[in-house]
């Protein structure tokens, strides 16, 4: 999990570092940690919200699929035949 972490790490970094190229400004030192954070902390609100988004629409559908797998799963139910009187017990002679 850490090493999960760590490669997740590394790839924002790389990502913020080719913001910065992309951006074509022209930083020193002390601005390009600044964007970098910036561009970070941004993108982390960017993808809460598309973690919203994604839960919200996902709660929407929910109920349908559940709908449409109980529809299923009661086609393939076997028909449920009357109970079977219990056996009758036999005498012992």
């Amino acid at each position: 999990m850490r090493q999960r972490e760590t490669m997740r790490r590394q790839i924002i970094t790389r990502e913020a570092d080719a913001a910065v190229r992309d951006s074509g400004l022209q930083l020193n030192s002390q601005q390009r940690a600044q964007f970098e954070s910036r561009y970070i902390q941004e993108r982390r609100k960017v993808e809460q919200s598309l973690r919203q988004q994604i839960e919200t629409e996902r709660q929407k559908e929910i109920p349908a699929l559940i709908q449409q797998l109980r529809k299923e799963f009661q086609l393939d139910e076997p028909v449920k035949s009357p109970a079977k009187p219990a056996p009758s017990q036999k005498s012992g002679k």
